[in-house]
């Protein structure tokens, strides 16, 4: 039998499972868990370790020890500062400026890693159905970009996978949850995981699930809350012991396992005890370090952190146009959900208590799995209807993003907008493709660049280049451009981020894409300045050219506002654009028809 294994390839635990009588079953591993830690371990000799005992090995071997690399797909070097600080292995760019592990000598990408965490769930698989398994649905954080989930269709794919499928993690959930529901609601599935959270509100009508709107940050989860409890406890060994353990690889490896054992005994037990026998030493010999943590004292300390959870939530049933009383059921997956602070900040959101019925770390693989099902056709008549987490668009020469796909739209979606030159005689054009919300091209995430050549050479602004986006139902986007005039078409292929980097002309400055909205003042002066930049080379024209059909008072003033739009845009100032342009609004009215021949006579 063709069989489809449902991976839910997670920051700190991996589960797999497949569909046995139209029932989603979780498939215990070798070392008979049904949760595989995501960690791998790297020997000298090369030999790889996967899972449990590379865990173990974690402590003895840091360095050669991987772990949380979800976080690290399709993530440029620039992107990762705080991993490259608090992990224990190297984080090393590669030629093309992405981020890479270095571990023995060797450098992987996070797919390759990856690669090796999916190798053993396929192998677990295997075991269990006593048969080679070749087809997969892999999961990923609804608010995974492009780059993210290019980079883990890789991954399948480097050990001999078809990736049928990738499927938003909430989606999965959801799934999960009401595939045996018959009765019409809508849900919020608030996945706080290991490394990331997403937030996503579905309408289930009988067998159809409809994503109404998704939101997140790929950058808040259980590690987080970690990491803040590692600082702590090594703060603490100082202060007690007097000695500073930061540069000891092994005693905070050591740390990092007991914050994970604190964390999670602390959702039910209102204290957890640490114990770090010989943590150090100095003259005096071996130190040891034992307290214990309160649960109060650990949710103040994390309080900053879960607090943007929140926001999200907020966004996310905007953008759905529900209110917290319209949601019937919070669906709670991931296992930081478990944290009863985060289930009170939950409460506090949606005005309910969560749904408690599911288990948090398997719903999502349960969930591919039965995605599986739909696709073989083994589960019948389940329409499911996901969106795109991000817009995306293309640069235009003022810097500011143009969306051509909008966020929340339902995939798989096909858009396409026209654009032309800005330069005489061009005949090639470099489309810059974005994702993100905001309105300034530096804002949002650069995913590359894409050419198209051969175009006739013509004036400025005659050429119609269309632009095509198709988002697949795997959410990742595919682009095209067409030159109308001449049909010269091209498909995408994105050039190297670093070769752009080292070259100042074509290159715009990009970074990881705030969820809050910010800058409204500077993308106002953004967009004011592009507008007198128009008039300024609209009216340039008229005077340098068309001279004899301007009237004869009007040609001094026409000078003046060209100064003047030079002057504004020169000095940024806001109040001295807006005034500037709305004498230039007032006098291209009274040319408009002259202007109009003008575009006319550059087409011809």
């Amino acid at each position: 039998m063709n069989y489809i294994i449902g991976i839910d390839l997670g920051t700190t635990n991996s589960v797999v499972s497949i569909l046995e009588n139209n029932k989603p079953v979780v498939i215990i591993n070798q070392e008979g868990s049904k949760t595989t830690p995501s960690v791998v371990n790297i020997l000298p000799n090369n030999e790889i370790v996967v899972g449990e005992l590379a865990k173990r090995r974690s402590i003895t071997e840091p360095r050669n020890t991987v772990f949380s690399v979800k976080r690290l797909m399709g993530k440029r070097f620039d992107e990762i500062p705080e991993e490259d600080k608090q992990l224990p292995y190297k984080i090393i760019e590669d030629e093309e400026a992405m981020a890479c592990v270095g571990v023995n000598e060797r450098i992987f990408k996070p797919e390759e890693i990856s690669a090796l965490i999916l190798r053993k769930m396929k192998e677990c698989a295997e075991d269990y159905l006593g048969e080679e398994v070749s087809d997969a649905v892999i999961t990923v954080p609804a608010y995974f970009n492009d780059s993210q989930r290019q980079a883990t269709k890789k991954a399948g794919e480097l050990i001999g996978l078809n990736v049928m499928r990738i499927v938003n993690e909430p989606t999965a959930a959801a799934l999960a949850y009401g595939i045996d529901k018959t009765q019409n609601q809508k849900i919020a599935v608030f996945d706080f995981g290991g490394g990331t959270f997403d937030i996503t509100i579905l309408e289930i009508d009988n067998d159809v699930f409809e994503v109404r709107s998704t939101n997140g940050d790929t950058h808040l989860g259980g590690d987080d809350l970690d990491y803040c409890l590692v600082e702590y406890i090594k703060n603490m060994i100082k202060e007690r012991l007097n000695v500073d353990v930061t540069d000891d690889l092994q005693a905070v490896q050591r740390i990092r396992e007991t914050a994970e054992k604190v964390k999670c005994e602390l959702s039910s037990l209102n204290e957890s005890s640490i114990n770090l026998p010989f943590i150090t030493a100095d003259e005096s010999g071996p130190k040891h370090f034992n307290t214990v943590i309160k649960r109060d004292e650990f949710e103040k300390l994390v309080e900053s952190i879960l607090q943007r959870l929140i926001l999200p939530c907020k966004k996310a049933m905007e953008d759905a146009r529900i209110t917290p009383d319209e949601i019937d059921q919070v669906i709670l997956v991931g296992g930081s959900t478990r944290i009863p602070r985060v289930r009170q900040i939950v409460k506090d959101i949606f005005n309910k208590e969560p749904f408690k019925g599911i288990n948090p770390d398997e719903a999502v693989a349960l969930g591919a799995a039965i995605q599986g099902g739909i696709i073989t056709g083994s589960i019948e008549e389940v329409l499911l209807i996901d969106v795109t987490p991000l817009s995306l668009g293309v640069e235009l020469a003022d810097g500011l993003f143009s969306v051509i796909i909008s966020r929340n739209s339902t995939v798989p979606i096909s858009a396409t907008r026209k654009y032309t030159t800005v330069k005489d005689d061009q005949t090639s054009v470099r489309i810059h493709v974005l994702q993100g919300e905001q309105q300034l091209v530096k804002d949002n995430r650069s995913l590359g660049w894409f050419k198209l050549t051969g175009i006739p050479p013509s004036p400025k602004e005659v050429p119609e280049i269309e632009v095509t986006f198709f988002i697949d139902a795997n959410g990742i986007l595919n682009v095209s451009a067409r030159d109308i005039v001449s049909g010269i078409e091209n498909t995408v292929a994105i050039e190297s981020y670093r070769r752009v980097l080292e070259d100042p002309e074509s290159y715009v400055p990009d970074k990881v894409i705030d969820e809050e909205k910010e800058g409204e003042e500077e993308i106002q002066q953004h967009g004011l300045a592009a507008e007198a930049q128009r008039f300024k080379e609209l009216f340039t024209d008229l005077v340098e050219n068309v001279k004899d059909k301007i009237d004869m008072w009007d040609r001094p003033l026409f000078k003046v506002v060209i100064e003047k739009l030079e002057e504004a845009i020169q000095s940024g100032d806001k109040a001295g654009l807006e005034d500037i342009l709305k004498k230039s609004e007032m006098l291209s009215k009274k040319y408009q028809e002259l202007i109009y021949v003008r575009k006319l006579d550059k087409k011809s």
